[in-house]
């Protein structure tokens, strides 16, 4: 999910809550999941299988 030298909860649900708000809001899903399923769910199933990824915003 996160770089194993970067595990920073706050960072993993920063990243589930904007990529969930895209879902919401019709950006196409990752994964194949049923529709039934919340978009804050289907985020953590696209981050858990890699799929969606941060980058460092440069200093």
């Amino acid at each position: 999910m996160l770089d194993k030298s970067d595990n920073s909860i706050f960072k993993l649900v920063v990243l589930a809550s904007k990529r969930a708000l895209e879902i919401a809001e019709g950006q196409p899903k990752l994964v194949n999941l049923d529709s039934s399923f919340k978009p804050s769910t289907i985020a953590l199933h696209e981050i858990a299988e890699g799929k969606v990824c941060y980058k460092k915003a440069k200093s």
